[in-house]
């Protein structure tokens, strides 16, 4: 039976973005083409940007020069108008960016092996249960096979290189990269890359290393050739200068810890760091199991032998045998429609979301995963491939706390403690306010500031939208350590900052966020209703994690004073939708792929299915349509789920998977932005466990099309693990293993059809109260709810 976690195709790729398959472990990523005369394997290390300090004029994003009166001026405006294009207000508080920095690619290793004079049986894929690429072809009757990894363990990557001939594997291992700042030196079998970057003055390096078992290896210049070798291994390791320390941003020489790591990898050999590796990603990997009733489908009878490997060079028809069907022609016969090879695409692209989570974002990493996750291949990627904070950065980490891979989140935490310092300059200086503050993106150097794009340069409630990412931690964990020593101080600053920087409205004197703009889309006003909502959550949030750690009684009383004074962001307009602006400004045919206005109901909580408020924002939704960039249908995924319409949450799956969906499965907002991939992950668990309103709810939002299926490891609120089988739409078998003890809540439509036992098969009588079960759970016991 085919391996359903596998993406596979039958030629090689030629092309980036959409065809070449994604290795990482966090710090590293590579792209593997699979190419039969020549193997590319593009890689990056994410500290690798242009930018910062050391480019001359870097100023944090902060005004060059004192504009004491600038944000009043503004406040005056809108006070007096209500409403002011965003170009006005761009040329009043904005200005260009200098030395911003851009994520840069750290060229390519090509692997020559040259033309093998006739291919066939060709098979490129990547395993997503191993996180292992492989590549398989035939030619003069020896079947050449390579395979790639990226290892945190030792944090390299690897590559094997054999064929069933002995002495048949030979190629020319060199590297290239679009910039000139570099020197690359072979010698002892290892490869160096070693160079400054120009633009800043960031040291990089990568080494790697050749090991060949039989035949020959020589070393000339910038070279390495393989010769007559049974098989051949390298592994490779980078790095550079790069710390997240503010306001220099260096650290130490990259040379010695990427000659430790590659020594040690080297040492290690093949077997036992590839066995290592897949332990490794398998324990994060294995938590969780989806099951759709999902099968891969069996094509046609095959096409017989390929002519050679110039067609496959060419990126043309493979001609394998009859049997399961490629990845890109699965997705390209998905409709969203009923069927297992339908399933198997949704379950693919959930497991793909998990697995790109893990590969762009370990514990041990410094940075979070940006707009590309950590595979670039540019100088002057898309957005520069940024944090942007308006949504983007925080849809990454959507999925690290209900798909089970809270660890993943490290280097997000991380990233956002490192924004506090910068952002309390940027705060203090262009606010005149307390706490810290960051913009509508930023970068590794503490970006905190503004530019002068009008739509999107002024955002200062990305601070608190991404602190709620840690608190909402806090909630998956419950651990006190994480919210006492990263969350809090994070939490309270950004709140701080909006206790002295609200704005009373002088129409009814509310407090309000002014200037305001929602992201990307009309112009400025007072009040927009994501700002009032990402205000008032931030300031709840810090309220509650103060209480539950029992400090700062002066901050709670400011802060439920503000509350008590602040606009509530919600309202519902004269055509029953969902208002975006605190005026009823809205349109019946805006269709702007920014749905800002229902923050409250995702990825926030204060809008709950069935209220008025959720209607609202149903018509909301529909209004705005089913279309939109890859990262908006995602989101729209977890909306539809929020208002519990499972079949509506499907669409938005079915449309993101035919219309925003690559052959390797990326998301494309278009081009590539792998926020989608996450989000889409995040929306699929949030049909299936729904925990932001003090409950665990199973399947609250189930399509039709999972008649029948199973998860399993998906993580809840209250630091519950939880397993689910449904049968005919109704749930069969529910598990729940808390972490913690105290009360648990389950709401399912077997409420009072069902039997509760614990792990030692012991009967217990829960409080039933509608559909919701309630009862004293134990840290460490297995509850099990079963239908009768």
């Amino acid at each position: 039976m085919p391996d359903e976690l596998t993406l596979w195709y039958e030629e090689p790729a030629v092309n980036w973005e959409t065809q070449a398959l994604p290795i990482g472990n966090g710090p590293l990523g590579a792209m593997v083409f699979g190419g039969v005369a020549t193997e590319r394997i593009q890689f990056n290390e994410k500290t690798l940007w242009t930018g910062g300090p050391g480019h001359d004029g870097y100023d944090f994003g902060d005004w060059r020069t004192p504009r004491p009166d600038a944000v009043a001026e503004v406040r005056r405006r809108i006070d007096r108008e209500g409403r002011v294009p965003a170009e006005d207000v761009a040329a009043v508080l904005g200005q260009p960016k200098t030395g911003f920095g851009a994520y840069q690619t750290f060229g390519d290793l090509h692997l020559d092996f040259g033309a093998p004079g006739g291919a066939g049986g060709y098979r490129r894929e990547l395993s997503l249960s191993e996180a292992v690429a492989r590549v398989r072809y035939t030619a003069g009757g020896v079947t050449h096979t390579r395979e790639y990894f990226a290892a945190n363990p030792g944090n390299v990557i690897a590559g094997r290189v054999s064929a069933d001939r002995g002495g048949a594997v030979s190629f020319t291992l060199r590297h290239t990269s679009p910039r000139d700042d570099k020197t690359v030196t072979a010698e002892g079998g290892r490869l160096t890359v070693r160079g400054r970057l120009a633009d800043n003055g960031l040291v990089f390096e990568a080494q790697v290393q050749v090991i060949v078992a039989g035949g020959t290896r020589t070393d000339t210049g910038e070279t390495i050739t393989v010769t007559g070798a049974d098989s051949a291994v390298f592994v490779l390791s980078a790095g550079t200068d790069y710390a997240d320390t503010y306001p220099r941003y260096r650290g130490e020489d990259p040379h010695a810890r990427v000659t430790a790591a590659v020594d040690a990898a080297a040492a290690l050999g093949y077997d036992a760091l590839r066995a290592a590796h897949v332990a490794d990603h398998r324990a994060l990997f294995d938590r969780v199991r989806l099951d759709l009733g999902q099968s891969a489908p069996e094509s046609g009878p095959g096409k017989g032998e390929t002519g050679g490997s110039a067609g496959l060079e060419r990126g043309g028809p493979g001609r394998g045998p009859a049997g399961p069907v490629p990845t890109d022609r699965l997705l390209r016969g998905y409709t969203g429609g009923d069927g297992p090879d339908e399933r198997a695409v949704e379950a693919l692209m959930f497991a793909y979301g998990r697995y790109l989570l893990i590969a762009c974002s370990r514990e041990n990493d410094i940075l979070p995963a940006n707009l590309q996750g950590v595979w670039n291949a540019s100088t002057s990627p898309p957005w520069s491939g940024d944090y942007h904070v308006n949504i983007n950065l925080q849809m990454n980490y959507w999925p690290a706390g209900p798909a089970n891979l809270h660890e993943t989140a490290v280097p997000y935490d991380r990233f956002v403690r490192a924004l506090v310092e910068p952002g309390r300059r940027t705060a203090r200086e262009m606010y005149g306010a307390r706490g810290w503050v960051v913009g509508n993106e930023t970068n590794p150097f503490g970006f905190t500031g503004v530019h002068d794009w009008p739509t999107a340069f002024w955002f200062p409630e990305a601070a608190a939208w991404t602190a709620r990412h840690l608190y909402d931690g806090y909630r998956f964990t419950g651990d006190l350590e994480y919210l006492r020593e990263t969350a809090y101080p994070v939490i309270k600053g950004a709140a701080e900052f909006w206790l002295d920087f609200l704005h009373t409205d002088p129409r009814d004197g509310l407090l309000v966020v002014s200037p305001s703009y929602s992201p990307e889309h009309g112009d400025f006003s007072a009040g927009a209703a994501m700002s009032q909502q990402i205000v008032r959550e931030v300031l709840e949030s810090a309220l509650a994690a103060a209480a539950a750690l029992g400090v700062d009684e002066e901050f709670r009383a400011a802060a439920e004073a503000a509350l008590g004074r602040l606009d509530p962001g919600i309202r519902i307009g004269s055509w029953g939708q969902l208002q975006e602006w605190k005026e009823d400004l809205d349109s019946r045919t805006d269709t702007h792929r920014h749905v800002s206005h229902l923050y409250a109901l995702h990825p926030g909580d204060r809008i709950a299915a069935g209220t008025p408020e959720a209607e609202a924002a149903a018509v909301s939704l529909e209004a705005r349509g089913d279309g939109g960039t890859g990262w908006s249908k995602a989101w729209k995924i977890s909306f539809w789920a929020r208002l519990l319409d499972g079949d509506r949450a499907h669409r938005m799956l079915a449309e993101q998977l035919r219309t925003s969906t690559l052959d390797n499965l990326w998301d494309t907002h278009p081009p590539f932005q792998i926020d989608g991939n996450f989000g889409a992950t995040a929306g699929i668990a949030e049909m299936l466990v729904q925990s932001h309103r003090g409950e665990v709810h199973v399947l609250p939002a189930l399509p039709a099309v999972w008649k029948d299926g199973s998860v399993s490891g998906l993580r809840a609120r209250g630091d519950v693990t939880v397993d689910v089988s449904w049968r005919d739409g109704v749930a069969e078998t529910i598990t729940l293993r808390p972490g913690r003890t105290g009360p648990l809540t389950v709401r399912t439509s077997i409420a009072n059809h069902c039997h509760l036992h614990d792990d030692d098969d012991r009967e217990a009588a829960p409080r039933r109260a509608g559909d919701t079960l309630t009862w004293e759970g134990v840290a460490g016991r297995s509850y099990v709810i079963s239908r009768w």
